[in-house]
């Protein structure tokens, strides 16, 4: 039924959730799988001289977490008996990376958490799945946080 599954990781102990999820299906469909993990490489504006030191350290920070991420993701899937392919992408929101990355890799299925998140911390934070489903063309599976309600 499906060919490849795309599964974003953040790190999060959800988006760890969506990648065992991810693994399961896989086995079950005989699909390959791509984890991927999305860098905002512009997350705040600045001026002035000390802003591309800022920038700098920021995204060395943020490949350090990536790296980490793809790691316990690589583990899993691995744990699982699944082979999977491991990217780190950079893209101006997550959700348009993870967009990006479905058609990149010719994923049919997206497997992700939810942090579920409600009222007002949804509406500041937004919701990267809402928009993944907002704007995909392919099935989407969300996993939701362990425990939540």
């Amino acid at each position: 039924m499906f060919k490849h599954i795309l599964a974003p990781v953040d790190g999060s102990e959800t988006s760890m959730a969506a990648v065992v999820k991810a693994a399961e299906l896989a086995k079950a469909f005989g699909a390959a799988v791509t984890a991927v993990y999305v860098i905002d490489p512009y997350p705040f504006t600045g001026v002035g001289g000390e802003f591309a030191y800022g920038q700098d350290q920021y995204l060395n920070a943020a490949r350090a977490e990536a790296r980490t991420a793809m790691e316990g993701a690589a583990q899993r899937l691995q744990a699982a008996g699944v082979q999977a392919e491991t990217r780190v992408t950079e893209s101006h929101t997550a959700w348009r990376g993870i967009i990006d990355a479905i058609d990149a890799c010719g994923a049919d299925l997206v497997v992700m958490g939810s942090h579920g998140r409600r009222g007002l911390e949804r509406l500041v934070l937004g919701s990267v799945t809402q928009s993944v489903l907002s704007h995909s063309k392919v099935s989407t599976l969300v996993v939701r946080t362990p425990g939540a309600d």
